[in-house]
């Protein structure tokens, strides 16, 4: 079963605090994750703290992406961890965010 739900997306955002900021629920956008990227502790916080640097698994997977609603995404998370980022890349770089919090994550899933 694919994960759906909406978020709250960041066009262009450089770190993951860029994507924790109250916001109005009506400026969500619904979404469904197209694919599930699991990384390892050291390489998920180098992508949280600078995601406009080229990233390979992006590049590889941006073909998966769309922003035609709801917007197809990638779900990038440490491997183990149930929150992590929903993101739309432009190429090998994070052109939409949104963070997807553990609790957020199990509302959706029920």
């Amino acid at each position: 079963m694919a994960l759906t739900g909406t978020a709250f997306f960041v066009d262009f955002p450089r770190e993951i605090s860029d994507l924790i900021k109250p916001h109005r629920i009506e400026s969500e956008t619904p979404f469904v994750v197209a694919k599930t990227i699991s990384l390892g502790a050291i390489s998920y916080d180098n992508f949280c703290y600078d995601m406009l640097v080229d990233r390979q698994f992006l590049e590889d997977n941006a073909h998966l992406c769309s922003k035609e609603k709801p917007w197809k995404c990638l779900f990038v998370h440490k491997f183990g961890a149930k929150d992590g980022v929903l993101v739309i890349p432009d190429g090998s770089y994070v052109e939409w965010a949104a963070y997807l919090s553990e609790q957020s994550r199990q509302e959706i899933e029920g």
